[in-house]
């Protein structure tokens, strides 16, 4: 039986396109020990290289 990942499935989006999007790092808690100026600059995605891509797929069966 093929099972997700679920880090994955919590880190990972997967656009329209096939474009595998990862989060920055360091972004979810103890928010306020960090500047604003590191905040701002974890604020967008990250597009996955293609040798990421193929291993995240594999931990993603069920997405597209």
């Amino acid at each position: 039986m093929l099972k997700t990942r679920s880090w994955v499935k919590k880190r990972t989006k997967v656009t329209w396109t096939g474009k595998i999007l990862l989060e920055h790092t360091w972004k979810k808690h103890l928010l306020s020990n960090k500047a604003k100026k590191a905040k701002g600059r974890d604020k967008y995605w990250l597009e996955v290289n293609w040798v990421e891509k193929k291993k995240i797929k594999i931990q993603l069966p069920f997405s597209s």
